[in-house]
């Protein structure tokens, strides 16, 4: 087939699915999920915003179309073809922490994880997806005291859930144009769910733009304690599932944790903190941001809480996912997070 127009003309997308890659690749299907490359690039041919433009509809997708892939994936996270990623979650080698008179509000770090042999979410048979519901629904009702708590299916979920849920800004909607026309919306809401222990300081969402998002986060700007539960969360889900079917998460040799978007690889965390930052707010926005460049970290604007002050403060969190452990990036938050805060007295 003729290789469709890219809306996305400086996505990573337009440049890296040249006409031959698109020949020798287009007639392609995955075995896991029956995705192909005109699935993958959807977003790059419907919308003319897109930075990367790209998505995985399973393992395979990576492997099937490498061509492709390799290239966008070297390209946005600034790694050597040869590069290999190691993981390392021991939360002891963390040091030091965020100040305790940082006026942080609070902090929050999650990962994706996706179960070997089921797809990814945009191109996840409707049966899979089901069955990864089916098995973090009955793996979660055996994490360690302090992780348990209840999981709530977006299919039937009771009005008084559904609000409570959306109050504690826990709910993931449907909607989003980007995951629609990348596949992600398909059979909305059927094997969708959130769990989250009875603290509320340990989270997963199943099923939405990957098949499981886990979540640690408290108030305050306790880094190492949230890291640390986050650590013990993601080894509950993976003992509780492997042991009920044998299947382990996905795992790429030089890409580390397979995720369904490539700018996800590697870790797959974004940590946080919600921090005000007076000082910087008076430097201006882009004083800040390139501030935050320097020190490894990507600033974003916040919704204010329930009618509080919304114009200082900022969500800090690390740039970069692939390339690096998670405890240097967790590391690189807090000790940025730390320097932002020093600097900010002084600008006041």
């Amino acid at each position: 087939s003729a290789i469709p127009e890219i809306k996305s003309t400086h996505s990573l997308v337009a440049k890296h699915v040249t006409k031959e890659k698109w020949d020798k690749l287009s007639g392609i299907v995955t075995k896991t999920s029956g995705f192909t490359l005109a699935k993958a690039i959807a977003c790059a041919v419907e919308f003319d915003n897109q930075h990367c433009g790209i998505y995985a509809g399973d393992f395979d997708s990576y492997r099937d179309f490498a061509d492709v892939f390799d290239p966008i994936i070297q390209e946005y996270h600034g790694i050597s073809a040869d590069a290999k990623h190691t993981s390392d979650m021991d939360s002891t080698k963390i040091t030091g922490n965020v100040n305790p008179n940082a006026p942080v509000h609070s902090t929050r770090i999650r990962v994706g994880r996706s179960i070997d042999g089921f797809g990814l979410s945009p191109g996840i048979t409707k049966e899979q997806r089901l069955g990864v519901e089916k098995l973090f629904s009955s793996a979660c009702k055996k994490f360690p005291e302090d992780l348990s708590g209840e999981y709530y299916p977006l299919t039937g979920m009771d009005e008084k859930v559904r609000q409570q849920l959306v109050d504690d800004h826990f709910l993931f909607m449907s909607g989003d144009p980007n995951l629609k026309v990348a596949g992600m919306e398909r059979d909305w809401p059927e094997g969708r769910g959130i769990f989250h222990n009875k603290e509320k300081s340990f989270l997963v969402w199943v099923n939405e733009e990957d098949q499981t998002r886990i979540i640690s986060m408290q108030k305050g700007g306790d880094v190492r304690e949230v890291f640390s539960r986050l650590a013990r969360g993601i080894e509950a889900v993976r003992q509780s599932v492997k042991s009920a079917s044998g299947k382990d998460f996905m795992l790429h040799e030089k890409y580390g944790y397979i995720h369904s978007c490539p700018t996800n690889l590697g870790t797959g965390m974004r940590a946080s903190v919600h921090v005000d930052l007076p000082g910087w707010t008076k430097e201006g926005l882009d004083k800040l941001q390139a501030r935050c460049e320097e020190l490894a970290l990507q600033p974003r604007g916040t919704r204010g809480e329930s009618g509080g002050q919304t114009g200082i403060t900022y969500d800090i969190s690390n740039k970069h996912r692939l390339g690096y452990s998670e405890v240097q990036l967790v590391q690189t938050m807090s000790d940025g997070v730390n320097t932002l805060y020093k600097e900010d007295l002084e600008l006041q």
